[in-house]
C-alpha cells in the first residue's frame, strides 16, 4: 500500500477547477451546476476541453489529460470536479505524470467512469480522492436531494472531521457483520475496478474494505464482473465488502435469469466477511460522499461506517 497523501480540505471561496475526463455532457446541465458552485461562493475555472465533443468521449484523449494535468498544477486551483462519467476515463491513465500529481495534491471528485482515475491516482500516488456528486448530474438537479448536498460539503470542508456514516433512507442497509473490521476503502464502479485489474493502475486490495456497485447492467454481468475479481483473487484478499444499491441491475428480458441480490450473494456469502449491501453510494441519487483510500472501520453495532483517521491534510 503506497504511503497516503492527503490533500488540503476545501476552504470558503475556494477555486474550483472543472474536468471531463470521460463523456461530454450538455451544455445547460454544466452551466447549472456551475451557477450552483458560484452560488455557494465559489470560484469555477472550466477546463480547456470541457465542451468538446469526440464521439462519446469529451476531446481527444490528449486534451482531455492535459486538462487534467493543468488543473493539478496551477496554483489557483484549490480543487478538481468532474463534469460526469460515461466513457473513456481509462485511455486516460497511460498519460499522466504521476510524479508531478504528487506533488500537487488536491481535492478530486467523481463516480462512475472516474473510478478508473481514482484508483490510479492512489496506486501512483497514494492521493485520497472523494467518490461524490459531479458538476452537470447531481448539482445540475434543482431536485438536489438534501441529504446528498449536506454530507458532500461537509465531507469536503472537513469541519468537523468526518463523521460516521448511517443509511439515509428507509428502505435502509442490510448487512451481514459479526465483527468489526478494518482497511483501506478503495473500489467504487464494479465495471470500472474490473477494467483496472491487471494493469499498473490497479492498488493492492489486501486486507482492503472493497466498495462496489454499478448502474444499468443486468445480473449476468455484474455475474462477469464479479467472476473476473474472483478469479484475480481479489476477493479472497478483502476483509470486508461495502455494496451499494446497483441502480437498475434488474433483468431486463424475459429469458432465465439469477436475480441480482442472488448473484450477489453466491459472491460473498462464501468469503465469511462483513458485507454491508445496500449502501447509499454512486449512482443513487441520495448518496454519501466517500474517500477513496482511507483506512475506514466497519462496525457490527451500532451499523455503520466510521473513518479512523482524517482525510485531509490540514484538519
Amino acid at each position: 500500500m503506497p504511503p497516503l497523501i492527503k490533500p488540503p480540505k476545501l476552504r470558503p471561496h475556494a477555486t474550483l477547477g472543472i474536468v471531463a475526463p470521460a463523456s461530454p455532457m450538455k451544455p445547460d446541465k454544466l452551466e447549472r451546476g456551475v451557477r450552483y458552485l458560484e452560488k455557494l461562493g465559489y470560484r469555477v475555472e472550466l477546463g480547456d476541453s470541457v465542451y468538446e465533443r469526440n464521439g462519446y468521449l469529451a476531446g481527444t484523449d490528449e486534451q482531455r489529460a492535459n486538462d487534467l494535468m493543468r488543473m493539478f498544477v496551477r496554483p489557483d486551483i484549490d480543487a478538481i470536479f468532474c463534469v460526469r462519467g460515461g466513457y473513456g476515463t481509462p485511455r486516460l491513465l497511460n498519460r499522466l505524470d504521476y510524479d508531478l500529481i504528487r506533488r500537487y495534491p488536491k481535492i478530486l471528485v467523481g463516480y462512475s467512469d472516474i473510478t478508473a482515475l481514482q484508483l490510479a491516482l492512489f496506486q501512483s500516488c497514494g492521493l485520497i480522492t472523494f467518490t461524490g456528486p459531479m458538476v452537470a448530474v447531481e448539482m445540475a438537479d434543482e431536485k438536489l436531494d438534501p441529504r446528498t448536498e449536506e454530507q458532500f460539503w461537509r465531507t469536503l470542508t472537513g469541519d468537523p472531521a468526518l463523521p460516521a456514516l448511517f443509511p439515509l433512507q428507509e428502505d435502509g442497509w442490510q448487512a451481514k457483520i459479526d465483527r468489526d473490521v478494518r482497511g483501506p476503502l478503495l473500489g467504487g464502479c464494479l465495471s470500472l475496478v474490473s477494467r483496472v485489474l491487471g494493469t499498473p493502475f490497479a492498488p493492492s486490495f489486501e486486507k482492503a474494505i472493497l466498495l462496489l456497485e454499478d448502474v444499468g447492467e443486468e445480473p449476468y454481468r455484474i455475474d462477469g464482473y464479479l467472476a473476473h475479481l474472483r478469479n484475480a483473487g481479489i476477493l479472497q484478499q478483502i476483509r470486508g465488502a461495502v455494496l451499494g444499491r446497483f441502480e437498475d441491475c434488474e433483468p431486463k428480458s424475459d429469458q432465465p435469469s439469477l436475480s441480482l441480490e442472488q448473484v450477489l450473494s453466491e459472491y460473498f456469502d462464501p468469503l465469511e466477511i462483513p458485507v454491508i449491501y445496500r449502501f447509499d453510494y454512486g449512482h443513487g441519487k441520495i448518496k454519501h460522499t466517500l474517500p477513496i483510500g482511507l483506512p475506514v472501520m466497519m462496525r457490527r453495532e451500532p451499523l455503520s461506517l466510521e473513518f479512523v483517521e482524517p482525510a485531509f491534510a490540514d484538519v
